[in-house]
């Protein structure tokens, strides 16, 4: 639909003369016409046929501009009516009895609604009077088909009695009349009661709005063509407003390059600009005007925030006195309103222009207001955009928020209301202050660039004790961070940087100076305390899992999962409400859980390890929250686990979900351990293939080539894992498992020495395949039994070296307590690595095992011959008698299964006697064979 800008026929142009007396009729009884641009939009005037089928009154109810008249001049030509129609354009005259009803007379006796019996002889004030409502709706009530009566600027109509008598008319009437309203205001009529009885047909200005494909029609029928994407971001600046699309297509029609000049013209300097200006901005009174222009530097404005900015108490009176009249001013939820974002845009350029030097002061008003009502966000970038920027940097740091730059570095950068810009991206080099020096670091580790985060931090902390003068800065009513504030935010800083270099002692000192300061801290509200006591301990559990201390980063991270206390409650603010404290420290929580699983697998516990990582990515799913890069950790600790258990598919999916969220290769290098996690997986992935070469590759193993120089080798390029020895000790063993892959296990042997306990059963394989069983025995570590993966191997290396060396009785044992270990977390990897030996052996002593499903296919033995069903037993096993039955099966004796079970050795003994009677067998063998093929085991 296009707004005509010269006659009002949209509710959005200047409008005609008033009508001279005695010409009262003129062009305002005429259904005006629609100009050849007009876009006809069937989902508005099919809402219009099908309301008023059924209701009696319809409202069209919209901002200057927004298509409106012409929407109803189009629907009342084209559409099949309920009956004839009668049209006035009301004028700011008809606003009295004589002139209102004198017109409407008029304007039924033109439609031939009504006898003529039934109407004044002439129309004018002599000849209305106070029965002249009833009469007319007499006259309409006998009508076989009811009337459509359509008032365009409706607006006028503000004298309460008018309306009570036009809704007289209306009632009456009953079904001889529907009423159509056009209106910038919600006009005097009892509203509320046609809504309540479902009486009323309503167009707003959101219906009105043009969607893109509406738009594109409109502005090719300018002679504007514009590409989807040019369509699209013109409909958002405008917000499908009609008259904005319409004026846009008008100021672009000489640019060479039409969509590049709507890209970027100035709505401050256009057509745009005087149709607002002299239909919304100079209509309103002085105070009026006044607030638009104070209030159009927020993105959004609370009548208490608006006094504020104008010195008076009439911020909300006007405010819902705009909304109301559709000046382009929205209610929305707790108060607040908001400007169209066009508007807002040419009334600060209008401010700029006639208050030189008002808006930065504005902006600072504005942000301590926001700051005081919790508004952080808002109160940051109001700071920024007034170049207060040793207050903006102070209450980032005494509100413990620095690290908000960790958990989403766009803050560094993020665009602000207005012209606010990029909140921080302009910080001049010049601002002096402790403060911003920490925005600074906070800023480049949010780059990743821990070199300059550094060089910031040793400048706040040389500023910070130079004296209080200079570390106050210019914060103002107890805004400034004081020395406690300064050196926690320094201490997180100093973590978060520790994570990008690895240095262990610099994260532990920090963590200790943060933790003695804290408690000093606790008497203040602090909206993001829980975050940052999160990503403290995150950051400190992190380096703690580097430099190999498990134990330690799992008391660390153990904190950011005890239940939150909630925060202390804030002072009231008029706003929605801030996010909570659980919500506040999920980012924390998300991670820790990602690290406590790493901790997990690599301490051979991948049970445990991925019920921590699917912990992590489920809190983020529960909230519909976009996984981000620290989730990567726990998707790669997931891919171990399912490459343990021998699922290539699952584990190559993990693996790419991690890569879509890790470090991209161009960027800066992230977090060194997120770098190792992935290095080492896609590693191990690789091998699990069938590729060793490119195991080895990835793993930076390549022959060393001589210097032509010196003929000597140079050194290999630091990777991320270089500093941390849990990292080393485990990329030592994956590549002595690689060495061993390709078939050379004495130079496994040699990578396995530095390998750990993981290296350590590299070696005692590559041992076997040497044909030396001893040595195999012996290079096992002492502690290799204490978690299950671990567990695993040593048993089948124990049992492949008693099968080799002839003793079968002595093979069986381990390798069935190998099968009883693996299956509760189906380790199948342990077997498959194992070669070809684990899978003969089985099957040629098929009552070694349990239930072979979860085993790969060539472990499981051949079906025995079919025979009758097995009787059942006597009766069930108890839950203890099949614990003691689990580890019988397992080989284990009698003194075995009391000290496994915490029972006395009769208690064993007692339990066996009744698990031979229920299955009916006399010996422990027996009994463990028939309890296999009752899928007992």
């Amino acid at each position: 639909m296009s707004p005509d800008p010269s006659p009002r026929h949209d509710g959005g142009g200047p409008g005609p003369e008033p009508p001279a007396a005695g010409s009262v009729l003129g062009g305002r009884l005429r259904v005006p016409p629609v100009p050849a641009t007009f876009v006809r939009r069937t989902r508005l005037s099919e809402r219009l046929t099908l309301g008023l089928r059924e209701r009696p009154l319809a409202l069209v109810n919209g901002p200057a501009g927004a298509g409106k008249t012409l929407l109803v001049c189009d629907w009342a030509r084209t559409a099949p009516l309920p009956g004839p129609a009668a049209w006035l354009t009301l004028e700011p005259g008809d606003n009295t009895p004589g002139a209102l009803w004198a017109c409407l007379t008029e304007a039924l006796r033109r439609a031939g609604a009504v006898p003529p019996g039934r109407l004044p002889a002439a129309p004018g004030a002599a000849a209305t009077g106070p029965e002249l409502p009833g009469r007319l709706a007499d006259a309409l009530a006998e009508r076989p088909e009811p009337l459509v009566l359509i008032l365009d600027e409706a607006e006028h109509l503000t004298d309460p009695g008018l309306a009570a008598d036009l809704h007289t008319l209306l009632r009456h009437a009953g079904d001889g009349l529907r009423l159509v309203l056009i209106s910038r205001t919600e006009p005097p009529l009892p509203l509320h009661r046609y809504r309540a009885a479902d009486e009323i047909t309503e167009i707003r200005a959101a219906d009105l709005a043009f969607t893109p494909d509406e738009a594109a029609v409109l502005l090719r029928r300018h002679g504007l063509a514009l590409s989807a994407e040019g369509v699209r971001a013109l409909t958002e600046r405008t917000e499908g407003w009609a008259a904005g699309l319409r004026l846009s297509a008008l100021a672009a029609e000489h640019a060479p390059d039409r969509e590049g000049y709507l890209k970027e013209f100035e709505a401050g300097h256009s057509t745009i600009a005087d149709f607002l200006l002299a239909e919304v901005l100079d209509a309103q009174p002085a105070a009026t005007r006044d607030l638009l222009l104070r209030t159009s530097v927020l993105d959004r404005a609370h009548p208490a925030l608006a006094d504020a900015l104008t010195g008076r108490p009439d911020g909300e009176r006007i405010l819902d006195e705009l909304a109301h009249a559709n000046a382009f001013v929205t209610p929305m939820d707790h108060s607040w309103y908001r400007l169209h974002p066009l508007f807002a845009e040419i009334l600060r350029v209008h401010l700029r222009a006639r208050h030189p030097g008002l808006q930065q002061e504005l902006h600072g008003t504005a942000a301590r207001w926001l700051h005081a009502a919790d508004l952080p966000d808002e109160a940051l970038r109001h700071a920024a955009a007034a170049g207060e920027w040793e207050l903006a940097a102070g209450w980032l740091v005494r509100d413990l928020a620095l690290g908000r730059f960790l958990t989403d570095p766009g803050l560094a950068a993020a665009p602000g209301p207005g012209e606010c810009g990029p909140l921080f991206a302009e910080l001049p080099p010049d601002t002096g202050g402790p403060a911003t020096e920490l925005v600074r670091a906070a800023r480049s580790l949010a780059a990743r660039d821990a070199d300059a985060a550094v060089r910031h931090l040793d400048r706040a902390e040389r500023r910070s004790t130079a004296g209080t003068a200079q570390a106050a800065g210019v914060g103002l009513d107890g805004d400034r961070p004081d020395g406690d504030d300064l050196r926690l935010g320094a201490a997180l800083l100093r973590v978060a940087a520790a994570r990008l270099t690895g240095a262990v002692a610099d994260a532990e000192r920090a963590a200790a100076t943060a933790e003695r300061l804290l408690p000093r801290a606790a008497d203040r509200t602090r909206r993001d305390r829980p975050q940052f006591t999160a990503l403290l301990a995150v950051g400190l559990g992190a380096v703690r899992l580097w430099d190999g201390r498990i134990d330690a980063a799992r008391q660390a991270l153990a904190g950011v999962l005890r239940p939150t206390e909630p925060a202390e409650p804030a002072e009231p603010a008029p706003t929605a409400g801030a996010p909570g404290v659980a919500a506040a420290a999920l980012p924390g929580r998300y991670e820790a859980l990602g690290l406590l699983a790493l901790a997990e697998l690599w301490d051979g516990a991948p049970g445990r390890a991925e019920a921590h990582a699917r912990r992590a990515i489920a809190a983020y799913e529960q909230l519909g929250l976009p996984e981000t890069a620290d989730g990567a950790i726990a998707r790669l600790v997931l891919a171990e686990v399912a490459a343990e258990r021998d699922d290539p598919a699952a584990a190559q999916l993990e693996l790419q979900r991690a890569e879509s969220l890790a470090d991209h290769p161009g960027d800066r290098p992230g977090d060194r351990l997120r770098r190792t996690v992935l290095a080492l997986t896609r590693a191990r992935l690789a091998l699990h293939r069938g590729d060793p070469h490119g195991a080895l590759a990835l793993l930076g193993h390549t022959p060393p080539r001589p210097d032509p120089e010196d003929g000597h080798s140079p050194e290999p390029d630091e990777q991320p894992w270089t500093g941390s020895p849990r990292a080393e000790s485990r990329v030592a063993a994956l590549v002595a498992a690689a060495l061993l892959a390709t078939g050379d296990a004495s130079a496994a042997l040699l990578a396995a020495a530095r390998g750990g306990s993981d290296g350590a059963l590299v070696a005692a394989r590559a041992h076997l395949r040497l044909g030396d069983p001893a040595a195999a025995v012996a290079a096992l570590p002492p502690e290799v039994g204490r978690t299950p993966g671990a567990a695993v191997r040593a048993l089948l290396v124990r049992a492949e070296a008693s099968a080799a060396t002839g003793h079968d009785a002595a093979a069986q044992r381990p390798f069935a307590r190998a099968l009883a270990v693996a299956q509760p977390d189906r380790l199948r990897r342990a077997f498959v690595e194992a070669g070809p030996w684990p899978a003969a052996y089985l099957r040629s002593r098929p009552g070694l095992g349990g239930p072979y499903g979860w085993l790969p296919a060539e472990f499981r033995p051949p079906q025995g011959p079919a025979g009758g069903a097995e009787p059942l037993p006597v009766e069930p096993l108890s839950e203890r008698e099949q614990e003691v039955l689990r580890r019988v099966a397992e080989l284990m004796s009698t003194v075995e299964v009391a000290a496994d079970l915490h029972l006395s050795v009769n208690t064993v003994k007692t339990h066996l006697k009744s698990i031979n009677r229920k299955l009916c067998t006399t010996r422990r063998a027996d009994a463990v064979r028939r309890a296999r093929r009752l899928r007992l085991l």
